[in-house]
């Protein structure tokens, strides 16, 4: 039988309030917090943080705190990512961010969902995965929905809800998001 981890990797419906997702979540907190009260200057200490917190990201990942995540364990960068301040990334199943990626001000990235039955929604939730291509840049405030992948070269509007997929080199904008041209 599959633990909740498990089957919170795995997309299926799973107990978030099982004790081992529970301890990992607040490791997450204590190393977050860490980052963003005790070492809020970007330093050698929050590089050393964000290793321990991020273990799937490059050395020179860039995050202005504060900065908020699940797990950290679940997000996959590339080389040349930055986040400005006052972001999310609800980071239950993976995010995978490519090269060249810079995040505005309070951009949300969130896999996790829920069940649309009420009953089902009080104790189960799941994800969806969300993949950033290379060279995108996410305009401020901007909301990514589980299960979207965002391609190559795209650039999203501040303020836009990405409720589908972007292909490559598109500008979309808006809520929700919607290509208004080929960049």
């Amino acid at each position: 039988m599959k633990t909740e981890k498990e089957k919170m990797l795995a997309g299926e419906p799973y107990l978030a309030n099982d004790p081992i997702l529970v301890a990992e979540r607040k490791a997450a907190k204590t190393l977050l917090h860490r980052l963003n009260v005790t070492e809020y200057v970007f330093n050698d200490n929050a590089k050393i943080i964000l290793r321990e917190l991020l273990p799937n990201a490059p050395e020179d990942l860039y995050i202005e705190p504060p900065f908020h995540c699940d797990y950290g364990y679940n997000m996959y960068c590339g080389t040349n990512v930055y986040f400005n301040v006052n972001c999310v990334v609800l980071d239950v199943m993976k995010v995978t961010i490519g090269n060249n990626v810079f995040f505005g001000p309070g951009v949300q990235v969130y896999t996790a969902t829920h069940p649309l039955d009420a009953l089902e929604r009080r104790s189960t939730e799941f994800a969806k995965p969300i993949t950033i291509g290379n060279d995108c840049w996410i305009g401020g405030g901007t909301v990514i929905c589980p299960g979207v992948t965002i391609g190559d070269a795209c650039v999203i509007g501040a303020g836009s809800v990405v409720t589908k997929d972007i292909p490559d080199h598109s500008l979309a904008v808006g809520n929700p998001a919607k290509v208004i041209r080929k960049i």
